[in-house]
């Protein structure tokens, strides 16, 4: 079954959300998901639930576009925390003092960080994207959330693991107990990559006992130089390396690149597009 399941908006008009349905159903305090691109303000390009301040969009509307968000997500706006993304591997843990950074300007976002993770109520971590692969992060046993993006730079220096280590140094999270969710992104149907990418796949595969396979699964050859990249199978790949068990891992099936009409896509739109957001958090009581 698809974890990423539609919420019901509460307005006919409200924002069109996917919910980790499995996550939020075990645990009713915790809130977790996707947005899609519809139900919001924004107009032309961005149309209509960009909810990221770095692509040009009317602040104004990205602004009422994370309220709206917020409210549906069960959290007061105060919560919504961010980082400013750099396509790296830096894992940032959020404080309570933290509470509420970069939901109303980039320049106040917690800053060169891809990852966030905290033990904290009352925060909601978000994170923003258009073909990237949204990972997330709980601990139903320590209640520690996180999220990470991952785009193919990103993956490639292994954000996903770096996550989990951070999760398990600094709140001694315990493996067997770690889940992860894996987004809508872009799925190895539309994305083609060259040998820059390739080589860089295949570098952090390296050593791998069934890396000969798992590239097989991961990494389908077209012209010469190029190649279809399925990068959620990698980000799987991955975790299930850093130890999470597969069963555990909870991983979509949704396109960002062949449902344009639901989600932004980077690639499909030739770059000018808005942004989704992966959100997750503990509700106060």
């Amino acid at each position: 079954m698809e974890p990423f399941q539609l919420q019901k908006p509460e307005a006919a008009e409200g924002p069109v959300l996917l919910n980790v349905k499995k996550w939020t159903e075990a645990y009713p305090e915790l809130t977790a998901g996707f947005t899609t691109r519809n139900g919001g303000v924004s107009s032309e390009h961005f149309n209509s639930l960009n909810c990221a301040l770095h692509v040009h969009d009317n602040e104004a509307d990205v602004i009422h576009n994370r309220e709206l968000v917020a409210k549906a997500c069960g959290m007061p706006f105060e919560a919504w925390t961010c980082g400013e993304q750099v396509h790296g591997s830096h894992v940032h843990v959020v404080t309570e003092e933290e509470r509420g950074k970069g939901r109303l300007n980039r320049e106040d976002a917690i800053q060169n960080t891809d990852s966030l993770v905290t033990d904290v109520t009352g925060v909601l971590l978000t994170s923003f994207y258009a073909d990237c692969v949204p990972l997330m992060f709980l601990d139903p046993i320590q209640r520690v959330v996180g999220l990470a993006h991952a785009g193919w730079k990103g993956t490639v220096s292994n954000i996903g693991a770096a996550t989990v280590h951070k999760m398990q140094e600094q709140f001694g999270c315990r493996i067997e107990h770690i889940q992860a969710a894996i987004g809508p992104s872009i799925g190895s149907c539309c994305y083609e990559v060259d040998e820059r990418v390739i080589g860089e796949v295949r570098r952090v595969l390296a050593g791998d006992p069934q890396a000969e396979q798992v590239q097989n699964d991961i990494i389908r050859p077209t012209t010469s130089g190029h190649a279809m990249l399925d990068l959620r199978e990698l980000n799987r790949h991955l975790l299930i390396q850093a130890g999470i068990l597969a069963t555990n891992i909870e991983c979509t099936t949704l396109c960002t690149g062949c449902n344009i009409d639901m989600f932004y896509s980077h690639r499909m739109e030739g770059g000018t597009t808005g942004r989704m957001m992966s959100w997750i958090g503990w509700k106060k009581g």
